[in-house]
């Protein structure tokens, strides 16, 4: 990632840094200012629909290291390193090969372009994963000392981003394969609760709603909205699942059997045979209705590992798993306002460990044949996202040089220049003073 830390900021980066200017000034009041996010200038507070822990990480890098490209995503790549090591670490209590399961964490499109957007979606990851491996060896060792920091870990996720709440479910499943029983361990999973009830309370008292449930309302009014069928919702949520978790899909012949891959072949044709001429995707390329296809296909294997491993292994970690995948893919289909890489994006550590444990269950511990075809598929996965990771660094260059150049073209008419845009493009015009 070190080339591309110069990357433009994009997207809702602006957003992030906005706040984290803020709160640099006023720590105590990080949404007490203004923002034209949508053409109509709103309260902060209203416009954005994440908590603010990953903006308080921005300031205080930003205290080190400046608001400088280079510095924010310098600083993210700490929770990205986080991310990788703790998927080794969780990945030991499943599999043999750990630093394979980090590999194909890692060489993902989303979590490649993930690590250079200074957004809250790395940050809750790593605060995910390790409350996951805090929550897994505190059971395993009866450590109530871990599954307290487990407990801390879950909320500090979800002070992040809203959708770290999800761990209180997915751990409390976890505790309940393992046991069959309740106990002193769930009482530490009302630690994020206390916590979440504090922010409302401080947010509450500072702009006079409840952002959480803001956030919930936004959620249900946009996909009010958006027009989209929960088919089309998830074929989309497929095909970003391919495109995201490449490394499934790349995988997919060391994974399966003949048998299943002609199933999946067949899957593919009615996926094209049925949706495809759907009034969303009817007008676009035979290019664009073939990647379609082919990663909605790998969506489809990706669900399938999650789901096989739950059949054969039955035991607490194959539900931890599957529920991670699972969960995460309902969530982005029929919850989330809308489908995207950063929904996808927390399931990549549960899919690189599922990978490995099914190259285990299917080839003997001396077959030497599955690692080098492993190593294969790890490196066509690796090139695909790094080929998306310069594509999007570069679209986010084209970006903010078309801003600056639109205001070295105007300046010289000595005028206030006005402009309607977004994302990058209104960062940096506003940075050039129109």
């Amino acid at each position: 990632l070190g080339p591309f830390l110069a990357k433009p900021f994009n997207i809702d980066d602006p957003l992030f840094i906005w706040v984290a200017q803020q709160i640099y000034l006023h720590p105590g009041n990080p949404y007490g200012f203004d923002v034209n996010w949508a053409q109509t200038v709103f309260p902060m507070w209203n416009a954005t629909e994440n908590p603010p822990l990953a903006c308080y990480y921005l300031a205080l890098s930003a205290g080190f290291f400046g608001w400088s490209e280079i510095g924010l995503h310098t600083a993210f790549l700490l929770p990205a390193l986080a991310v990788v090591l703790g998927t080794r670490r969780l990945a030991r209590h499943f599999c043999t090969r750990p630093s394979l399961a980090a590999l194909a964490t890692l060489f993902t499109p989303v979590f490649m372009v993930s690590s250079l957007t200074v957004m809250c979606d790395m940050l809750m990851l790593a605060f995910w994963v390790w409350a996951v491996i805090f929550w897994v060896e505190g059971m395993e060792r009866d450590d109530f000392g871990f599954l307290a920091l487990s407990g801390l870990l879950i909320a500090l996720a979800a002070l992040t981003k809203y959708y770290g709440v999800s761990l209180l479910p997915l751990l409390l499943a976890y505790g309940w394969f393992r046991l069959r029983r309740p106990g002193r361990w769930m009482i530490y999973l009302l630690i994020p609760l206390a916590a979440l009830y504090a922010y409302q309370v401080a947010t509450i008292a500072l702009y006079g709603h409840n952002l959480l449930l803001n956030a919930v309302q936004f959620t249900a009014f946009a996909k009010s909205h958006s027009g989209y069928s929960q088919i089309t919702a998830a074929l989309h949520v497929l095909t970003f699942t391919g495109g995201c978790v490449a490394a499934a899909a790349f995988f997919a012949p060391l994974l399966w059997r003949r048998r299943v891959l002609a199933a999946s072949g067949l899957g593919a044709v009615l996926i094209a045979a049925v949706l495809l001429f759907s009034s969303t995707v009817g007008n676009s390329s035979a290019g664009v209705k073939f990647q379609i296809v082919f990663w909605a296909a790998g969506g489809i294997g990706v669900a399938t590992l999650a789901i096989a491993d739950v059949v054969q292994r039955r035991d607490a970690g194959a539900w931890l798993l599957a529920l991670w995948v699972l969960g995460t893919l309902s969530f982005t289909a029929f919850c989330n306002w809308t489908v995207n890489g950063r929904s996808i994006l927390p399931m990549t550590p549960a899919v690189g460990i599922l990978i490995v444990r099914r190259l285990e269950k299917r080839f003997p511990a001396g077959d030497k044949v599955w690692f080098r075809g492993a190593v294969i598929c790890l490196a066509a996965s690796a090139t695909l996202s790094l080929l998306v990771t310069h594509a999007d660094v570069a679209l986010a260059r084209a970006v903010r040089e078309s801003a600056r150049e639109t205001c070295a073209n105007l300046h010289s008419h000595g005028r206030k220049i006005w402009f309607q845009d977004h994302w990058g493009f209104q960062f940096y015009m506003e940075e050039q003073g129109a």
